[in-house]
C-alpha cells in the first residue's frame, strides 16, 4: 500500500500535464484572435474593394 500512496502523491504533484494544457489553451486563444482579426479585416477589405470598384466602373461610364 505504500508503493501506491507514493504513485499517487507523485502522479499529484505531476505538473507536466498541466503545462501541456496550459499551452494548448494559449495555442486556442491565439487561434480565436486570429480568426477574429482575420473576420474583421475581411470585411473592411471588403468595403474598400467595394468602393473602389463602384468608382472605376462609374469613372469608365463617365467616359463614354
Amino acid at each position: 500500500m505504500n508503493k501506491f500512496s507514493h504513485a499517487v502523491k507523485d502522479f499529484l504533484a505531476d505538473e507536466a500535464g498541466v503545462t501541456a494544457i496550459e499551452y494548448g489553451l494559449i495555442a486556442a486563444l491565439i487561434g480565436v484572435a486570429l480568426t477574429a482579426g482575420a473576420t474583421a479585416l475581411g470585411g473592411g477589405l471588403n468595403t474598400a474593394f467595394s468602393t473602389i470598384a463602384t468608382k472605376v466602373t462609374n469613372a469608365v461610364a463617365g467616359m463614354s
